[in-house]
């Protein structure tokens, strides 16, 4: 919420929304029913501050809806899970500046035990953010010990255990100083310090007043104070969402049902006040009176005498680490006098002898004007050198901004290659393709000679790397090859099948043709047969009407004729029957032959054509990747 907050009941649990930034109003915001302090006879419930005439400064940022307009929840519900979305203006570099000065007042205050400043806030390495969130949460838990390996993990780990409602990723552990990564870890070190002095309050606070609130513990944590406080909280959040800033009404209600369920008497409230009162006069008059009381003087004398001499010893040591500046101070100031009187010395002697010099000789107005001339001469080359001077150092502070721009390229590039190294296994040393390497770049942690090497090393050993891949990518480029050649051989010896199939069907057509010209032949043989039959039956009847004229040779000649035609019939019929078996006999075979050659074919066509398409299928998915790969290491070793 980004107005006046509620009462609360519950004390320990850490809010899950983000915290506030610290104010003089703040300690009011967080105190409870039971954590306030009591005034003797008088039930004080917090009433929720009015804000429509200032407002809060919020890691949120300005609010901008009006008050009469209904607020957006952005809660699902009572334990909802829904994502929260981060509007602190974090990328705001005032906003920035703020909350590091609200840290360096707060690790100050604290007494951070390392080295702080607010330059190495701007941007600290990891190593530093850790150090720093270390300190921070053992004002949480004293005890807490940050683990030596694996921090990247450890810390988000602990922000969402801590219900921290937004998201801190590992990859932003690794460069955590980056102008990106590093407003969103400012953040959450804000939140973290805001959970911290919370809980101080709320310790404070129930160290303060648990006396009174012993009696009370069975009330308040009964089922009806809890139903009376939600009834409370639900009717007081439903007039804040609708816009409404006071809830007077809604006080006023809680507050009678609150004496109602206490059983409160005005008059005993009246009677406790006029006690109260009555002891506090008592009280002040017996305080006078113990200031005449010796040992309570000396007491009050002790424990000042120690804060004085805390203060003196702190006093001490401030005086002793300014003394050492002081000294070191005047060493260097020693150094610089002598070398400035060696400086003058020199100057003086030289002076001495330009004298001497200028005494000895003579001017004449050509030499005057020569003078003049290489006076000039000098003032320009000194006016053109200060410009170029100026250029320079517009220069070198162009070229330091590159060179930062560079610097976080190059820590993009670096975590984007330790990414990669990751998903190919070469990290870490025990990954599976790191072969006991060690192929991690860790920018900026040592010497540029160090880096350099480093670089080498990991080049060498990326170009090996990168050869036992190419040769992998050979040996799989031959066995492609040779597989393609016999695949090659296997489709030549297809095509030879196939001929000898096609002259096989081109053979049997022929004898096919042969045969219908055979049976052809036949057919009109038997027709002319028929005709010469018909004939000699003509005949017959020829020779049965003149069967007067020559019986006995007629008969004679048609025993011949009809021996004859018997004889030609059976010798046709004969030849006919020969000729169908033949032709029988070869057509079946050539089917059988031309079936079982057909079959043997397929299966060894399918097995070869199953064969080949798998292997190439493997082959060509081996080699696409191989060069996937390959292209990504040498992009890569390009790259660096």
């Amino acid at each position: 919420m980004e107005r006046g907050r509620m009462s609360r009941a519950t004390s320990g649990r850490p809010s899950e929304l983000p915290m506030r930034v610290q104010d003089s109003n703040r300690m009011s915001m967080y105190t409870t029913p039971k954590s306030k302090q009591p005034s003797f006879g008088k039930l004080n419930i917090p009433k929720p501050q009015s804000m429509t005439s200032e407002r809060r400064t919020s890691f949120f940022g300005a609010r901008t809806v009006g008050a009469s307009m209904p607020r957006n929840s952005t809660m699902s519900g009572f334990g909802g899970t829904e994502k929260i979305k981060d509007t602190r203006p974090l990328h705001d570099k005032s906003f920035v500046q703020q909350c590091i000065r609200q840290l360096h007042e707060f690790l100050t205050e604290q007494g951070f035990p390392g080295i702080l400043s607010a330059k190495m806030l701007q941007s600290p390495s990891t190593k530093e953010f850790v150090k720093v969130f270390e300190f921070v949460y053992r004002q949480l838990d004293p005890t807490f010990e940050m683990p030596n390996s694996k921090v990247e993990e450890e810390v988000p780990a602990i922000l969402k255990a801590l219900r921290y409602p937004f998201v801190l990723s590992k990859s932003a552990m690794y460069s955590v100083g980056a102008p990106h990564t590093w407003p969103q870890a400012l953040g959450a070190l804000m939140w973290l310090i805001d959970q911290v002095k919370i809980n101080w309050s709320l310790s404070k606070q129930e160290l303060l007043f648990s006396e009174f609130c012993e009696d009370s513990d069975n009330i308040e944590e009964g089922a009806e104070y809890n139903k009376l406080l939600l009834e409370y909280t639900a009717e007081a959040y439903s007039k804040f969402m609708q816009g409404e800033d006071t809830f007077d009404d809604v006080d006023e209600l809680f507050i009678s049902k609150l004496k109602k369920m206490y059983n409160v008497d005005e008059a005993l409230l009246a009677s406790m006040e006029e006690k109260y009162r009555i002891l506090s006069d008592e009280v002040e008059r017996l305080e006078k009176e113990s200031h005449t009381d010796r040992l309570m003087t000396k007491r009050m004398d002790r424990v000042k005498l120690q804060a004085d001499l805390k203060k003196l010893q702190s006093y001490r040591s401030n005086l002793e680490a300014f003394k050492g500046n002081l000294e070191n101070r005047a060493s260097e100031l020693s150094y610089e006098l002598e070398v400035t009187g060696s400086q003058l010395e020199s100057l003086k002697r030289e002076q001495n002898e330009l004298q001497l010099l200028l005494q000895n000789q003579k001017f004449t107005p050509a030499d005057v004007e020569r003078i003049n001339r290489e006076k000039r001469e000098l003032q320009q080359t000194i006016t053109r050198l200060s410009k170029s001077l100026e250029d320079a150092q517009q220069h070198q502070w162009m070229e330091e901004i590159a060179l930062s721009k560079v610097k976080e390229k190059a820590e993009l590039k670096a975590a984007e290659y330790q990414k990669l190294a990751r998903k190919l296994k070469l990290i870490p040393v025990s990954a599976e393709n790191a072969c006991g390497n060690d192929f991690e770049i860790r920018p900026f942690e040592c010497g540029p000679g160090s880096m350099s090497q480093h670089k080498t090393q990991i080049q060498m050993l990326l170009r090996k790397l990168i050869s036992d891949v190419e040769e992998e990518n050979s040996r799989l480029a031959n066995m492609k090859l040779s597989l393609e050649e016999s695949s090659e051989q296997v489709n030549s010896n297809i095509m030879d099948k196939s001929n000898d199939l096609k002259q096989m069907r081109e053979q049997i057509r022929k004898v096919d043709e042969r045969l219908d010209s055979d049976m052809q032949e036949l057919a009109q043989e038997e027709q002319g047969w028929a005709a010469e039959v018909e004939s000699v039956e003509n005949h017959l009847t020829i020779l049965e009407k003149k069967v007067t004229y020559g019986y006995d040779e007629a008969v004679q000649q048609l025993k011949a004729a009809q021996q004859q035609y018997h004889l030609v019939l059976q010798e046709t019929n004969e030849e006919k029957r020969t000729v169908a078996n033949n032709l029988a006999s070869v057509v079946k075979t050539a089917v059988d032959h031309l079936s079982i050659t057909e079959k043997g074919l397929e299966d060894l066509h399918a097995r070869v054509q199953r064969f080949g398409s798998k292997a190439v299928e493997e082959d060509e998915a081996v080699v696409q990747k191989l060069r996937e790969t390959l292209k990504s290491f040498t992009s890569k070793a390009s790259g660096l």
